[in-house]
């Protein structure tokens, strides 16, 4: 097979098993080095030893490529496909039918690992309509968060890259971050100019159950704001180690979101499983609309959004309520209303 094609899924399965990051990189690196030969360059490389000797490429990349060469799928990438493994159960996979796209990612304008166009070929091979790059605000330092000159400069990039991109909408987007007063940490401006805005809270995390409740609902009335993204910031495994849920008037909000037309956002990241099942219920029941959200910050992590589809399906939320399985256009259209 296509020596460049092999590395890279490998490192997409290994993003999407949530590896190590610079297991990650050896497989993108190395894809990102082998393309820029001609076939014939790279067999000839690798036939008179410069390819083993070339920067980025170690014993593992090598012994992929060669494989790859040789005609065979190789071992490192048979495992992994042979390992995969779906979190969806019969209404899961019901689901995620009618699921369109995806209103969440990241790239490496901020704290993704890769660049947009990585991030809209997975998009594409995962078979969605839509993706929207919402890269985070300025306020995430530790994130490289958008500038407003850099968000300015963004919006080309993903106008020239949805103009060549047959089969896929990527949408013009950011994740906001909720400052302390409730405000949207953006030129507003920018804002009105973009198809999606996620606002999410990423600080002070514990502050009392009034002042959290109060800085929601501010950026939720804010005109605006498309998603509330991962309500309760809780993380429940992982690398980062686990974190509570923040304290809120989820009622209050809940019915804020529903009376503003703000869709609560199913974070489909496994550590973070947010919202709660009792809080996905209480949205349901405040008849709130639903965003299943990837919030990928690399092409494989694209696929876990199958973990919040499944969530979806397990408490019951109908697809209808849910704005990735809209179309592009209706989507659009609601969120500018």
């Amino acid at each position: 097979m296509d020596p460049v094609a092999a590395l890279s899924e490998i490192a997409f399965h290994l993003e999407r098993d949530r590896a190590p990051q610079f297991k990650v990189q050896a497989f993108r690196k190395a894809a990102a080095t082998l393309g820029a030969w001609s076939p014939a360059e790279l067999a000839a490389r690798a036939g008179d030893g410069r390819l083993k000797a070339t920067k980025g490429i170690g014993a593992s990349t090598f012994e992929v490529v060669r494989q790859a060469l040789d005609g065979g799928v190789p071992d490192r990438l048979a495992k992994l496909r042979a390992a995969a493994t779906s979190p969806l159960t019969d209404g899961g996979r019901a689901l995620a039918a009618q699921i369109r796209g995806d209103l969440h990612s990241h790239s490496d304008w901020s704290d993704g690992t890769t660049p947009v166009p990585l991030m809209v070929d997975a998009a594409v091979s995962l078979g969605r309509e839509y993706l929207a790059l919402t890269d985070h605000s300025p306020h995430l330092t530790v994130a490289h968060g958008l500038t407003a000159e850099r968000l300015t400069d963004q919006l080309d990039v993903v106008d020239e890259l949805d103009r060549h991109t047959p089969g896929l909408r990527l949408l013009t987007g950011i994740e906001v971050d909720i400052l302390d007063d409730g405000t949207l940490d953006q030129n507003p401006e920018l804002l009105d100019r973009l198809d999606v805005v996620v606002a999410s809270i990423h600080s002070h995390l514990r502050a009392d159950r009034a002042t959290m409740t109060e800085r929601m609902l501010g950026a939720v009335t804010h005109p605006r704001t498309t998603i509330l993204g991962h309500c309760t910031g809780r993380l429940v495994e992982g690398s980062r180690g686990t974190r509570p849920p923040s304290e809120f008037d989820a009622a209050r909000v809940f019915a804020a979101c529903a009376e503003n037309d703000v869709a609560v956002e199913i974070n489909a990241r496994p550590e973070r499983q947010d919202p709660p099942d009792d809080l996905i219920a209480l949205a349901l029941d405040s008849g709130c609309l639903f965003s299943i959200d990837s919030d990928a910050h690399a092409p494989g992590q694209l696929a876990l959004l199958d973990y919040g589809i499944e969530r979806a399906a397990a408490n019951g939320v109908p697809a209808d309520r849910i704005i990735t399985t809209w179309p592009v256009e209706r989507l659009l259209e609601w969120a500018r209303h």
